[in-house]
C-alpha cells in the first residue's frame, strides 16, 4: 500500500494543509506543538475510526470550527483508492471510492495504517483491553468472518447483562443468550488463537534485531475463562449466579488477554521502560508483517517522535528492519533522529511550521 496525499482541514492546528508522502522513508519535523502529530492522526482516524490521542470531540476539531475533514488517495494492488471523511465529533460523513460509506468500518477495511507512539507501550504494560484491541484489528484485516463473529457475540454479551441486571428471578430469554453467547464466544476465541499462531514466528523472526536480549518469545491467548477445563456455555452457566450478584458476564472472550513470555527476560512488570517500548514496536511491526504477507503489501508504518522513544541504537537496528521491508514509513521529530540522519537511506524531507506543511525542495 502506498499513500500518496493527504488532505486536512480543521484538524488541531491545521485550517487547511496538504502532504504528498514518497515510497519508502518519510521524515515530517517541526517544533514542539506544531502539528507533526496531527498528521499521523488524521491518518490512524481514517484507518481505525478514531485518534490514537483519544475521541473525535476531545481536542482534535480545530478550535472555533464544527468539524474536521480528511482526504486520503493511496494505491494498493495496482489500484487507485480515495476516501473522504468529515467529522463533527458526534456524527461523521464518509466517501469510499466515490460511494457513501455506512459504516467507518468500511474505511478501516480498505486502509490499513499502524502507528507507533508514546502511549504504545500499554500494549505490553496496559490493560488487556489494549491487547484485545491489538488483535481484533489484525484479525479484521486477515479474516473475513472475523467481524461478523464480534458483532454476534458483542450482541448476545449486552442482551445477557441486561437480562442478569432485571430484578427478580434470571429472565427465562437469559438461556437462550446464553446459548448464542457460547457458539458465538467459542468460534471468536478460536479465530483468536488461530491469530495468534500465526503472528508468533513473525515476532519470532523480528525479536533478535529488536529486542535482542529477550531470546526467544512465545505468545499465548487468555481466552476470559479457564477454556481448557470448561466449555463457554458450561462456565456461563456455573456464573449465573455470581453474574446476577455483579449484573454483568464476569468471564468470556470479552476479558481475554494476549501474553507474551520472553526465554531471558523477566515478566513484562519486569522489563524496563526502553524494553518495554521495543517489545511493543516489535509487537506492531510482527503484525504489520503478518498483514503484508496476507495481503501482499505493507500497511503504512507510522512511528511519532522516534528520537525520544529510542536511543540512537535502537533507532538504527528499527530504521534497517523497515528498509529491508520496502514498507511506507512516516516519521516525526523535532528534528532527524539521530539513527535516521547517521545513515545513508533515502528520505523525504517535510517540515511543519505556521500551520503549513513544506515538501522537498521547498
Amino acid at each position: 500500500m502506498l499513500i500518496q496525499r493527504l488532505r486536512l482541514q480543521a484538524l488541531r492546528r491545521f485550517d487547511a494543509a496538504e502532504i504528498a508522502l514518497r515510497p519508502g522513508f518519510n521524515l515530517l519535523t517541526g517544533d514542539n506543538g506544531s502539528g507533526k502529530t496531527s498528521v499521523l492522526e488524521a491518518l490512524h482516524l481514517l484507518a481505525h475510526g478514531r485518534s490514537f490521542r483519544g475521541r473525535v470531540r476531545d481536542g482534535l476539531i480545530r478550535q472555533g470550527e464544527s468539524a474536521l475533514s480528511a482526504y486520503v488517495e493511496w494505491e494498493a494492488g495496482a489500484r487507485m483508492h480515495r476516501a473522504g471523511l468529515r467529522h463533527a465529533g458526534g456524527s461523521w460523513e464518509a466517501r469510499l471510492d466515490g460511494e457513501d460509506v455506512r459504516q467507518l468500518g468500511q474505511l478501516c477495511a480498505a486502509l490499513a495504517v499502524i502507528t507507533f507512539e508514546p502511549g504504545s507501550h500499554a500494549l505490553v504494560d496496559g490493560s488487556s483491553e489494549v491487547r484485545r484491541r491489538f488483535l481484533d484489528w489484525g484479525l479484521f484485516h486477515v479474516e473475513q468472518g472475523f467481524m461478523p463473529q464480534w458483532r454476534r457475540y458483542a450482541r448476545a454479551l449486552k442482551q445477557r447483562n441486561a437480562l442478569l441486571r432485571q430484578p427478580g428471578h434470571p429472565s427465562p430469554q437469559l438461556e437462550a443468550w446464553e446459548h448464542e453467547l457460547a457458539q458465538s464466544g467459542e468460534q471468536l476465541t478460536q479465530l483468536r488463537e488461530d491469530y495468534v499462531a500465526a503472528l508468533q514466528p513473525a515476532l519470532s523472526r523480528l525479536l533478535p534485531d529488536l529486542l535482542p536480549a529477550a531470546g526467544d518469545v512465545v505468545l499465548t491467548l487468555h481466552p476470559g475463562w479457564r477454556r481448557q477445563e470448561l466449555a463457554l456455555a458450561d462456565a456461563l452457566l456455573l456464573g449465573r449466579e455470581r453474574d446476577v450478584t455483579l449484573g454483568y458476564t464476569s468471564q468470556g472472550p470479552h476479558r481475554a488477554d494476549l501474553r507474551v513470555s520472553l526465554r531471558d527476560l523477566p515478566g513484562r512488570e519486569g522489563l524496563s521502560r526502553g524494553q518495554t517500548k521495543q517489545l511493543a514496536l516489535a509487537l506492531l511491526l510482527g503484525q504489520a508483517g503478518h498483514l503484508a504477507a496476507a495481503q501482499g503489501h505493507w500497511p503504512l508504518l507510522q512511528l511519532d517522535d522516534l528520537g525520544s522513544e529510542l536511543d540512537r541504537h535502537h533507532q538504527r537496528r528499527v530504521l534497517d528492519v523497515l528498509a529491508a521491508s520496502g514498507a511506507q514509513v512516516l516519521i516525526t521529530g523535532t528534528e532527524a533522529p539521530a539513527g535516521l540522519a547517521a545513515g545513508d537511506l533515502d528520505v523525504a524531507m517535510f517540515h511543519v511550521e505556521h500551520g503549513r506543511i513544506r515538501g522537498p525542495g521547498e
